[in-house]
């Protein structure tokens, strides 16, 4: 058994900062199933938003998110954490991080702020159209330079441990978690009062995403197990435009393109925006992803297309130098051609129900960023408010958790935890039953559970779903435990709280849009959609 002061799952932005407080009050692990830069964070493009300039405000800022959380936004948590978005965003400055700037009419250098849908001000800070990549580059170089911070890199964390699960009659809390070794394929037990879920979201649970192959619900899927509520999973956003390409099937095109003049067309040539938003292309994701899925459907093409070609050059080769290259080497150039491009899952904006702290209603359990829901987007996310979100909410988590469970202080007894029994279970011989499963799955989410769903689509989901979850369970107790079979475990449960909240929810709002209730219900009041296990 290995014991740690804090436990962070995940090693994406909030994960890594997280990492970086704690480390200032005790010693940290940080869990991470593959390599330390595998995060969604790191695939982020567009940017940060947070207000810095002098042209914008507070109020401006939480007004635009809850514009496009459609009504479910929490206005005190909006408001947290815009509020103290720039005291993280100096943190950023001071850990490395080199955001964009330009020379301000005065002659001083500020930041070179963008705009992007639902926006009302310029106030996304940027590096190039790789700033996730600069954040988590800069943030894991300061993580490697602490002596109190370990990272153990291709370790799946398999399932929390809490003293309810254990069959303790006392308040339910967090003790540590089971943890699986990848190289030596050993599941080693760590132990830790203080855990921090920051495992991101669950694109893959679709056929098509812009999401790394590492986002596969895994923090929604073990919190739930643990006994935490989830709420809101039906809010999938979809991102309007991922390139259309076989040899680049997960490439995002940011919106930071749309922001700086991009407009979307048809095969015609034609803007069609505007037949669906005055706002054209710069609507809020939720509008832009259906009315893209409206105009696939309607003129049975493949794809739409994201046209930038009408700016100079150089402007688009400086300000997108990484989808200038991508496209290139798939024989596009953005310069003189227009991009096709498609919806694709993007972001959860449900997940983990926390307070503004992160916390669980397991005590010592957090859960930060994409797999935490504090009420920050609602039904809908407001363009890079995820980076802010979870910088704000990992610096308010280790705080929670000092303030909670002070280090050094005996609060309980001290529980004793069983190591992990293997039992009678066997290596897998069949691996093809695990992967056709998982194509399944994400097949069956897209074509059921996507941008436009209807009730029966969504019962027949649920209905296989429930023989998957028969499947998949039968096999995680027979045979020995791999990357493989647990990253399935988590997808089809996590698939299945989507369906689920999806179902609940008899109405159309932000990004849950069905034809059976193709209106907001405004006759009774708004409501999460809040499960619970026990």
């Amino acid at each position: 058994m290995i014991e740690f002061d804090f436990i962070i799952v995940g090693s994406g932005a909030a994960g890594l900062s997280a990492a970086l407080h704690a480390s200032e009050h005790g010693r940290v692990a940080i869990i991470t199933k593959r390599g330390a830069l595998d995060s969604n964070s790191n695939w982020a493009q567009g940017g940060i938003a947070c207000v810095t300039s002098e042209k914008d405000s507070v109020e401006q800022h939480v007004g635009d998110t809850l514009i496009a959380g459609a009504g479910l936004c929490r206005e005190d948590a909006v408001r947290t954490i815009v509020t103290e978005g720039p005291q993280r965003i100096a943190e950023l400055v001071k850990w490395g991080v080199s955001f964009d700037q330009r020379e301000a009419a005065d002659g001083h250098l500020e930041f070179d702020l963008t705009k992007e849908g639902g926006h009302s001000r310029r106030r996304v800070l940027h590096a190039a159209d790789a700033t996730g990549r600069e954040i988590t580059e800069k943030l894991l170089a300061a993580v490697r330079e602490r002596s109190r911070i370990e990272i153990f890199e291709n370790h799946f964390a398999i399932d929390l441990i809490t003293t309810a699960k254990l069959g303790f009659v006392s308040e339910d809390r967090v003790l540590g978690l089971y943890v699986l070794n990848e190289e030596t394929r050993e599941v080693i037990t760590m132990r830790s009062d203080r855990v921090i879920l920051a495992t991101g979201g669950c694109g893959r649970v679709y056929l098509y995403t812009t999401n790394p192959r590492v986002a596969t619900g895994d923090g929604v899927a073990m919190a739930w197990r643990a006994g935490a509520s989830v709420a809101n999973m039906e809010f999938i956003q979809f991102h309007p435009t991922c390139l259309y390409h076989p040899q680049k099937r997960s490439f995002l095109i940011t919106e930071a393109m749309r922001g700086e003049g991009a407009r979307l067309i048809g095969a015609d040539g034609k803007e069609f925006m505007q037949q669906y938003d005055p706002r054209g292309s710069l609507a809020p994701r939720d509008i832009v992803a259906r009315a893209i899925d409206h105009q696939i459907k309607r003129t049975g093409g493949p794809c739409v297309y994201l046209d930038i070609s009408h700016k100079p050059a150089d402007f688009i080769t400086s300000h997108f130098p990484n989808i200038h290259k991508a496209c290139l080497e798939v024989g596009i150039d953005i310069t003189r051609q227009p991009i096709p491009v498609v919806p694709a899952a993007h972001y959860q904006c449900g997940g983990v129900v926390t307070d503004v702290n992160g916390a669980t209603r397991i005590r010592g359990l957090c859960a930060v960023g994409e797999v935490g829901c504090t009420g920050l987007h609602g039904a809908n996310r407001l363009a890079s408010n995820s980076l802010l979100e979870c910088l704000v909410i990992s610096y308010r988590s280790v705080e929670h958790l000092l303030r909670k469970m002070p280090i050094g202080k005996t609060h309980e007894q001290k529980h004793p935890i069983p190591l992990w029994q293997s039992g009678e279970a066997v290596d897998n011989d069949e691996l093809v039953v695990i992967y056709h499963n998982w194509d399944e799955i994400r097949r069956l989410m897209w074509d059921y559970v996507s941008i436009v769903r209807t009730t029966k689509r969504l019962q027949r989901a649920a209905a296989r779903l429930r023989n998957l979850k028969r499947e998949v369970q039968e096999f995680y107790w027979n045979f020995r435990i791999t990357s493989e079979l647990l990253e399935l475990r988590n997808l089809v449960e996590t698939a299945s709280l989507i369906v689920e909240c999806a179902i609940r929810r008899h109405e159309s709002r932000g990004l849950h849009y069905t034809l059976d209730f193709p209106e907001k219900d405004e006759l009774h009041p708004v409501a999460d959609t809040v499960l619970r296990r026990f």
